[in-house]
Order: C-alpha cells, then structure tokens, then sequence
C-alpha cells in the first residue's frame, strides 16, 4: 500500500471537499473538485471546485461575490476526501442564499420525517459538527 501524500487525483477524478468556517467551525457546504480546481485553489487562495452539472471549474463567488478564501487544507486518511478551512466573504456559502448548504435539519424523534427550516434570517443558528 502506497502512503498518501494528499488528494489522490490518480484514482479519483472527483473528490468531494467540504467546505468548514475556519472562524467558527460551521460546515458551510460540500461540493467537488477535481485536480485542475485544486491547483487553482491553490495557486490564488481562492476556491474552486468542479460542477458537475456544467463540467467546468466553478470559482465560488464569481457570480455571486460570495467568495471563500483558502486558509488550510486537509485530505482524509485515503486521500479520497478533502475538508477546507476557508474565511467565508459575503453572507451566503449556499445558492439559495443561506449562510449554509446544511439549513434543513431531520429530527429522530420524528422518524426522520420532519424537516426545519430557519425563519427571518438565512442560514441556521449553527451547523458545527460535535462529538
């Protein structure tokens, strides 16, 4: 077995990166990358990803203005999966305008049938990940 020395592009054209607030820890979104969006994360600090759905680089906030700025990188155990430390400019990490992606949350006690939206302000109080 060979020893991972970062995101393993050989095996996996696309890798799944998380993107976390390095300030508070929220989770902001996940999207994909490929080796070309990492170099250029890379190169100019500023993040990009792959999209799927228009196979091409997409430079987060370059429509929008809701750029995310590199602070670290980190790849799992495999190398089949990075988590991004990024400073968040602008309000919103998600499309629909929230502060992030993961605003609906299944309760169990419902059965997992129940989903919560935020009312007033996007995005939700917190979306930490905890032990």
């Amino acid at each position: 077995m060979k020893p991972v020395t970062g995101p393993d592009f050989d095996s996996h054209e696309l890798i799944p990166a998380i993107a976390q607030d390095a300030e508070t820890g929220d989770v902001l979104m996940m999207a994909w990358m490929n080796r070309e969006s990492w170099q250029e994360t890379l190169t100019t600090g500023k993040v990009c990803y792959y999209s799927r759905s228009r196979k091409k680089l997409w430079r987060k906030g370059e429509e929008s203005g809701n750029v995310q700025e590199l602070l670290s990188a980190w790849f799992d155990c495999d190398g089949d999966t990075l988590l991004l430390k990024v400073r968040q400019i602008g309000g919103a990490a998600c499309h629909e305008g929230y502060r992030s992606c993961f605003f609906r949350r299944v309760l169990p006690e419902t059965g997992g049938r129940i989903f919560r939206e935020p009312t007033g302000m996007r995005g939700p109080p917190s979306t930490k990940m905890h032990d």
